[in-house]
């Protein structure tokens, strides 16, 4: 392994961390709670935060390791049961659409994350120098490297994971 490959890892790691914290000890109601939710400035809940994060890392690394994404191979599209086509991550949703991710417990959010960043984490430990070099996207100017592309799942993780902790502060105050 390379020092690139360890501070992706201590990255990936935090973020896990981060997302445990979030969710523990929250219900199904603190987990779907939204922000101004009756105005058409709706923020997000931590439930759709976490799932989204966890879908993206599950579709970009699935397309950059040639796998399929955990989503739908391993079950947690259907135990999450949510109305979207499975290639849905959430990007671009509509506050109805973010309103419809609700979770009976916290468990079923880790659970996915866990399993997505498990795989993270393998897929990870196996690049050398050259594989993280190499493009993985040329419709961008410039071609994105598989480095760029898990900077920049890593910088999507961590900006949802600090929206659902700054939620999960406010959900706990009221409380």
């Amino acid at each position: 392994m390379t020092i690139a490959n360890d501070i992706l890892l201590d990255s990936l790691d935090r973020v896990y961390e981060t997302v445990h914290h979030v969710v523990s000890g929250l219900g199904p109601d603190e987990l779907a709670e939204r922000l101004g939710e009756n105005s058409s400035a709706s923020t997000n809940s931590i439930a759709w935060l976490v799932w989204h994060l966890a879908r993206v890392q599950d579709d970009h690394i699935a397309s950059a390791a040639g796998t399929g994404q955990l989503w739908a191979t391993d079950g947690w599209e259907k135990r999450f049961g949510l109305p979207f086509e499975t290639e849905a991550t959430g990007y671009g949703q509509t506050s109805v659409e973010v309103s419809a991710v609700r979770v009976e417990s916290g468990d079923l959010l880790t659970g996915y994350f866990d399993a997505v960043h498990e795989r993270t984490i393998a897929y990870v430990r196996t690049l050398t120098e050259g594989d993280l070099a190499a493009v993985v996207d040329t419709s961008w100017e410039p071609p994105v490297t598989l480095a760029a592309r898990l900077v920049s799942v890593i910088n999507d993780c961590t900006q949802h994971v600090g929206q659902a902790a700054f939620l999960r502060g406010i959900v706990r105050s009221r409380a």
